[in-house]
């Protein structure tokens, strides 16, 4: 496909950035920085724009902090105004690397995600014996930024948006947990930037493993990888090759999350066990988010939380709840008398 051109414009329109800053400050009104920049919007909307068109504009510092959901993780928050800058590209650059992405790629994309993605391992899981799931190890701390460059200059040839996705790569900041880190490696998880990076860094991973003839179907989310074919040996060969592919790119197989099953088993897939009829959801998930219920109850009593807070949270469960076998749970979860969605 042909390199893109001439998107520079489109992104610093005005009337781009405003659209931004809506995408942005979704679900964030209350928050400080959110409501000052709101405050005066079109002053640092202005700014914003003048800064990209004289390329001036620099990053901010991030802010570090790490939530613990089945292990730590480390998450980078850009200040705001970046994340305006972020969602000002993503308007324009998204749908040009979309129609680049492989199609079974499902995390961050329009149409996609988790529900479709478990729902595709189920229609191939009625098909196919056996499912090789890898994962890469830490995925987003180890992508080289020099790979990443190179493969967003054979889609775009605009140089003004090149500069500056070039500047957000750069400015990625260090795990602050290490003494030393390596330079040009790693994005910052939280980033909607890293997102479509991170899809895009394993696309001709995506590619080449959909056109292995062992291969017969193919799946991934984000660093999760689902490969099902018809022999176990074939399948092991192909980690094998796949693991020298990888290591081109400085990434490698999770040692510890390697697994070759055969489909009519309970599958580890995406916060769900899987067989091909049925879902259940993780046995460690119903115990989380009691814990959770118990943390937002406490930060209510002490108006900590509002009730508008909590409801978002606990439907986005509810949501994500409803696609296993979970009645039951969810009635000891809630009044027994609660209506079940």
């Amino acid at each position: 496909m042909k390199r893109i051109g001439n998107l520079w414009q489109a992104i610093n329109q005005k009337e781009n950035l405003l659209a931004a800053y809506y995408k942005a400050r979704k679900g964030k009104q209350q928050r400080d920085a959110v409501a000052a920049f709101g405050l005066n919007l079109e002053h640092e909307l202005f700014t914003l724009q003048y800064e990209l068109e004289k390329g001036c504009y620099q990053p901010g510092s991030y802010r570090q902090f790490i939530i613990h959901e089945r292990k730590p993780r480390l998450i980078s928050a850009a200040p705001f105004r970046d994340r305006v800058i972020h969602h000002a590209v993503m308007n324009v650059l998204e749908p040009i690397l979309d129609k680049r992405f492989y199609y079974h790629s499902y995390a961050c994309r329009s149409g996609k995600g988790v529900h479709k993605a478990v729902a595709q391992y189920q229609q191939w899981a009625n098909k196919y014996p056996y499912v090789l799931k890898l994962d890469i190890a830490g995925y987003f701390h180890n992508i080289r930024h020099k790979v990443l460059k190179l493969q967003l200059h054979r889609i775009i040839k605009d140089q003004f948006l090149l500069r500056l996705l070039e500047l957000i790569i750069d400015e990625s900041p260090k795990d602050y947990r290490l003494k030393t880190s390596e330079k040009g490696v790693g994005l910052p998880i939280g980033n909607l930037t890293s997102q479509y990076f991170a899809n895009l860094y394993l696309n001709d991973i995506d590619h080449w493993l959909c056109q292995q003839s062992s291969v017969k179907a193919y799946l991934r989310y984000v660093d999760d990888l689902l490969i099902f074919g018809e022999n176990k040996d074939d399948l092991w060969q192909l980690k094998n090759t796949l693991s020298l592919k990888l290591s081109t790119l400085g990434l490698t197989i999770h040692s510890r999350k390697q697994q070759l099953m055969r489909t009519t088993e309970r599958v580890d897939v995406l916060g769900y066990k899987v067989s091909p009829k049925r879902r259940w959801l993780r046995n460690d998930n119903g115990y989380r988010f009691q814990q959770k219920l118990k943390r937002y109850k406490l930060r209510y009593q002490h108006g900590l939380l509002t009730s508008e807070q909590i409801k978002p949270r606990i439907d986005s469960w509810v949501g994500h709840a409803c696609h296993a076998e979970t009645i039951g749970l969810r009635k000891q979860l809630f009044h027994p008398a609660k209506k079940i969605p």
